[in-house]
C-alpha cells in the first residue's frame, strides 16, 4: 500500500489548517507529516541540484531548531508569500523545536512552492541528526515506535544542493570543493541519498572560507575543506559569478564578509544554543543592480519567546533533577545525586557553547 493510499487525504489536504497549527507551535500528527513529506518529495524531485532565482529574495542562514527565532525572522522580513525566501540549510538539531521548524518550512514550501527554496545543510543528515538532537526530539515527542525521524531524514535527500540568484550570486550551505570547478559539476551529482563522508556533495555542505589560505586545506571539522582567495577567484571567474553566499558558521555579529564581499556568511540563529549571546541576520536582496543599497544584512536579536522557552525548559529540567538528589551544594557548585536521578545525563544534553566541528 502506498503512502498516498494509506493516509486519509480528507484529513490532511488543508495546508492552511496545518499552517495555523504550526504558527501556534503545535505539532502535526505523524499521519499528516507522512503525507506532507510524500507531497514535498513529489514537488522537489523535479528540481535540479541547482535552483535559479531572481531578486528580490531574502536569504536565511542556520536556524537549528530555534523555532521562535524563525517566527521572528518572518516578523522582520515578512511572512510568506509576501517575501521570497532562500533558506541555506541546517534547520534541525541543537535547538528545542527542530520538528516544528522543519514542519513549518516544508508546509510553506508546499503552499508557496515558488516563494520558498530550501537548500540542504550538513545537519540534514541521518548520521548527524542521530547525534545532535533531532532523533532524540522525534522519539521524545512522538514515541519510540514513531517513524517521524525516518520521514524527515528520507525527505532531506530531496533538498537541492545550491541556488543561483540573478545569475551572479552562488548560494550554498558550506562552501567550495576541489572537485567542483564549474556549475556543471554540481548538476551531475546524485543528491538523492545520505550525505557522503567525502566528495563534492559533502564539500558543498561542510567547507569553510579561511582568510589565511590561498588554496585548499583539509578541514578541521573532519569533513570538507577550508578554502582561500585563489580558490574563490578561480571559481567566480570560471562561472561568471560575482559573490558567494553561505551559512554554516556562527558569526557573533550575525554575518561575516570575506575578501571585500566575494564570500559572505549569513547566520540566522540568534543567541545560538540559547547561550552564545550572538546576533543573527537575514540578507535582503532588493534588485540585481549590485549597488550598495541593493541589499542589506538585517541584523536582529533573539526572540523574547525563545528566551522564555529556554528558561522554562531549563527550569523544568533542573526541578526534575533536584527531586531525586541526595544533596545539592549550591555555594560550592558540587552536586551529588543518587544513581537514578539522571541529572548528569540531563545536563550533558545541554548544547555546547559554540558549534565549530559540526
Amino acid at each position: 500500500m502506498t503512502v498516498e493510499n494509506s493516509i486519509d487525504t480528507a484529513e490532511v489536504l488543508d495546508l492552511d489548517q496545518c499552517l495555523e497549527k504550526l504558527y501556534n507551535g503545535q505539532l502535526l500528527s505523524e499521519r499528516v507529516l507522512e503525507w506532507i513529506a510524500f507531497k514535498a518529495k513529489e514537488l522537489m524531485v523535479n528540481d535540479g541540484n541547482i535552483v535559479h532565482l531572481q531578486s528580490p529574495v531574502t536569504m536565511v542562514g542556520d536556524i537549528h531548531g530555534q523555532f521562535y527565532d524563525l517566527l521572528e525572522i518572518f516578523k522582520i522580513g515578512g511572512y510568506p508569500p509576501n517575501t521570497n525566501y532562500l533558506f541555506l540549510g541546517d534547520y534541525v538539531d541543537r535547538g528545542y523545536h527542530s520538528i516544528e521548524t522543519i514542519s513549518l518550512l516544508i508546509v510553506l514550501k508546499l503552499k508557496y512552492p515558488t516563494r520558498i527554496t530550501l537548500i540542504r545543510g550538513n545537519h540534514e543528515s541521518r548520521q548527524i541528526t542521530t547525534n545532535y538532537g533531532f532523533y532524540t526530539e522525534c522519539v521524545t515527542k512522538y514515541g519510540n515506535d514513531s517513524k517521524v525521524w525516518s520521514i524527515f531524514t528520507d525527505l532531506f535527500d530531496f533538498l537541492v544542493l545550491s541556488a543561483i540568484v540573478d545569475n551572479t550570486l552562488f548560494c550554498v550551505h558550506g562552501g567550495l570543493s576541489p572537485n567542483v570547478q564549474t556549475i556543471d559539476s554540481i548538476s551531475v551529482i546524485d543528491r538523492f541519498k545520505e550525505i557522503p563522508h567525502d566528495g563534492p556533495m559533502a564539500d558543498l555542505m561542510w567547507s569553510d572560507p579561511d582568510i589565511e589560505l590561498l588554496n585548499f586545506r583539509i578541514s578541521s571539522r573532519g569533513a570538507g575543506y577550508q578554502f582561500g582567495i585563489n580558490v574563490v577567484n578561480k571559481f567566480l571567474h570560471i562561472n561568471g559569478f560575482e559573490k558567494i553566499y553561505r551559512a554554516h558558521q556562527l558569526c557573533n555579529d550575525g554575518y561575516q564578509i570575506f575578501w571585500k564581499g566575494k564570500v559572505n556568511t549569513v547566520w540566522s540563529a540568534p543567541n545560538y544554543c540559547y547561550r552564545c549571546g550572538n546576533k543573527a541576520s537575514i540578507l535582503e536582496i532588493y534588485d540585481d543592480s549590485g549597488n550598495p543599497d541593493s541589499f542589506r544584512f538585517n541584523v536582529f536579536d533573539a526572540s523574547p519567546d525563545s528566551e522564555k522557552e529556554f528558561l522554562r525548559i531549563e527550569t523544568a529540567n533542573m526541578a526534575g533533577a533536584i527531586d531525586g538528589m541526595d544533596s545539592l551544594d549550591i555555594n560550592g557548585l558540587n552536586i551529588e545525586t543518587n544513581a537514578n536521578t539522571g541529572f548528569e545525563h540531563r545536563m550533558s544534553k545541554k548544547a555546547p557553547y559554540v558549534e565549530y566541528f559540526m
